[in-house]
């Protein structure tokens, strides 16, 4: 199996599956550290500006992503606000959290779809397989933040967490 993301879509749910030549304790511990997410968190041309993190069930990700390349056009000195909110998490194996576009506030975005997000660690092959299953509200929920680039943006996001795996083992 190479590292390249599978992708599919169940209805409302977006599954997402990789392997990360990396242990688990790494890759976990990259999902769960604000010095660790600053690195990779957010496609290609984008860095965080602000990264937030309470790693706790009921704790908050609050952080902003900006866009530092000139060649994305439009995209050029956008920020985009996001949050997380923990639900469960299970040392080096799981994490469930609630997603949603925010504000600079950490107000939710109205009209904006959030996702009930579940990442699972899995030992494979000496290496990390991770699954993301993203549920949303609708199957129409879903087709709008894939209509905005959801699948490219998660893509390049875990392009970026390979590199910053690889550059600290």
């Amino acid at each position: 199996m190479s590292n390249k993301m599978i992708s599919k879509v169940d209805g409302q749910e977006l599954i997402l599956e990789r392997v990360f030549n990396a242990p688990r304790e790494l890759v976990f511990k990259a999902f769960s550290e604000a010095e660790h997410l600053k690195h990779w968190w957010g496609p290609r041309g984008w860095t965080l500006t602000v990264c937030n993190v309470d790693f706790r069930p009921g704790g908050i990700w609050h952080y902003c992503m900006k866009c530092i390349d000139q060649n994305q056009g439009d995209f050029y000195g956008y920020e985009s606000w996001g949050k997380a909110v923990y639900d469960e998490i299970v040392e080096a194996e799981k994490i469930i959290y609630v997603d949603y576009f925010s504000d600079a506030e950490g107000n939710e975005t109205e009209g904006m779809p959030s996702s009930h997000i579940t990442m699972t660690f899995v030992e494979f092959e000496g290496k990390t397989k991770l699954v993301s299953r993203s549920k949303y509200a609708s199957p129409e929920a879903l087709k709008t933040v894939m209509e905005m680039g959801m699948e490219q943006g998660i893509t390049e996001t875990w392009d970026r967490l390979e590199e910053h795996l690889q550059s600290i083992q």
